[in-house]
């Protein structure tokens, strides 16, 4: 295999013939380019061939489901990690246009060890990358995905013999039965159905018809140039588009899904925004009724209420703090037989008997439907009010390079290390402890918190923070860790602030 070069360079003959690819896009859990800035489809084909080679030198039978998102330039990028897969000697099973988590059914309703989805997530359009994974439910970790970045990088990828591919039909019709098995509403719900055009605009309302949910469409016309936002419920831009949908429509609550379908986003009847780690605690506390003593995974991101909520507490639930990422919380809910994990960005992991691990923002639509059916007196807003007041603010993302974020952020991690230790205040509270396990989590003595971590999708940080008191509070919590945040001057402007 050509080694592939770096930088990339569009518009020259050898971009039509080598492989070209910016290393920067091996992220920790998945790989993600601007294309074809960032990445050509001969780079696209090594990264194929590099994933081959990798099955091979793990001992993964060589058979793998692909699958791609709904972009105009997914089926594309698609074809060309194909014919890299292909060359390796893998035999694929194409399922054609997929969400993420329709293409991790795939490994089991098809039973094939590895999978691979073509798809830029959450991402606007212009960029690109692959999901991947050989050990159902999981997908590739920092370790999977530094070996698959050296072995492609460095040219290592093998050709083998037995290649061969083939179109398999009938997955979306497998994925959606499973979704529904033999539930059906037995109060009334209706529900403002938010997929920004979207690849989940081909599954989401025909899921909640099924299940006998009352349907207000929203933006739910497949059409890969989004015209009215990017499909992405953690942005306000959708969640303030999805709250005026349910005033105008008196819908007992929105659900919304992103570009991959993965994730779910919540606004109530109210038309309050539901920050997802939130949604987990209602679903928690619905969830630990049914199994009391569970344990549940909350990132970093989340709020301490996993923690600290009484009723949790009479559950006798075990909260276990980990580190952001669908490959991380995949992982460790799997590790440590976890109920479910709960991720502020907006994936549920929900494992047996619930689902099977993976994250999927359809699972999650039908467990929210089944959760209000379990509850038929109440409303969203009622399980949202019945909640221990908390404020928090909404993921905020200050501009960082890729090649500089995580050098800052290690010195940003020392600087807030040295408050605590120096006995220093944030919002004029006492620093109870700093968790370092994902960037730096600063935990006051009230239960109050603020977070800085490295985003792993983009040239981000992350800046999160949550008090148990007010909204000043948080606001000058927010302050305090966005002056230690300036003091880099590598960090550039919010995508949003409050």
């Amino acid at each position: 295999m050509k080694k592939p070069s770096s930088p990339v360079q569009p518009n020259t003959w050898n971009f039509l013939r080598d492989p070209m690819i910016t290393p920067t896009g091996f992220r920790e859990y998945d790989a993600r380019w601007k294309y074809p800035e960032e990445i050509n489809l001969p780079g696209m084909t090594a990264l194929g061939l590099g994933l081959g080679t990798q099955m091979h030198r793990r001992g993964i039978p060589p058979v793998i489901a692909v699958a791609n998102d709904y972009r105009d330039y997914s089926l594309a990028i698609k074809q060309a990690l194909i014919l890299g897969l292909m060359q390796a000697g893998i035999q694929v099973k194409d399922i054609g246009p997929a969400v993420s988590p329709m293409a991790y059914f795939a490994q089991f309703h098809l039973d094939v060890p590895a999978v691979a989805m073509v798809t830029a997530s959450h991402n606007p359009n212009g960029w690109t990358g692959v999901k991947m994974g050989f050990e159902r439910p999981l997908t590739h970790g920092p370790d999977e995905m530094s070996e698959l970045r050296d072995i492609v990088l460095n040219g290592e990828g093998e050709a083998r013999a037995g290649g061969s591919y083939e179109f398999v039909d009938g997955v979306k019709e497998a994925y959606l039965d499973d979704l529904v098995g033999d539930f059906k509403m037995t109060r009334k719900l209706k529900v403002v159905c938010a997929t920004g055009n979207g690849t989940a605009s081909a599954f989401a309302p025909e899921l909640f018809e099924r299940i006998g949910v009352e349907v207000v469409p929203s933006h739910n016309r497949l059409d890969y140039t989004f015209p009215h936002y990017n499909p992405n419920p953690e942005a306000m831009e959708m969640l303030h588009d999805m709250s005026a949908s349910v005033k105008a429509s008196g819908a007992d609550m929105a659900l919304g899904f992103d570009g991959d379908g993965d994730r779910c986003g919540v606004v109530d009847d109210e038309g309050e925004e539901i920050f997802a780690d939130k949604v987990g605690v209602i679903m928690a506390r619905d969830l630990s009724k049914i199994y009391p003593n569970a344990t549940f995974v909350a990132d970093v991101k989340s709020t301490g209420l996993f923690a600290s909520d009484p009723e949790l507490i009479k559950n006798g639930v075990t909260a276990d703090y980990w580190k952001t990422g669908h490959s991380h919380m995949k992982r460790r809910v799997k590790e440590i037989g976890a109920l479910a994990g709960f991720e502020k960005s907006g994936h549920y992991f929900l494992a047996e008997p619930i689902g099977r691990g993976y994250d999927c923002g359809m699972r999650v639509a039908v467990e929210i439907c089944k959760l209000m059916d379990r509850n038929p007196e109440m409303s969203m807003s009622d399980l949202r009010k019945a909640l221990p007041k908390t404020w928090s603010t909404p993921t905020m993302s200050p501009y960082c390079a890729d090649t500089e974020k995580y050098t800052v952020l290690d010195r940003l991690v020392e600087k807030l290390v040295a408050k605590h230790a120096a006995k220093e205040t944030i919002a004029g509270r006492a620093i109870k402890e700093v968790v370092t396990v994902n960037g730096a989590r600063v935990i006051l003595d009230n239960g109050s918190w603020g977070l800085v971590r490295a985003s792993s999708n983009t040239p981000n940080l992350v800046v999160v923070c949550e008090s148990s008191e007010s909204e000043e509070e948080m606001r000058a919590i927010f302050a305090d860790i966005d002056a230690v945040v300036r003091s880099e001057p590598l960090v550039g402007d919010y995508d949003q602030t409050i």
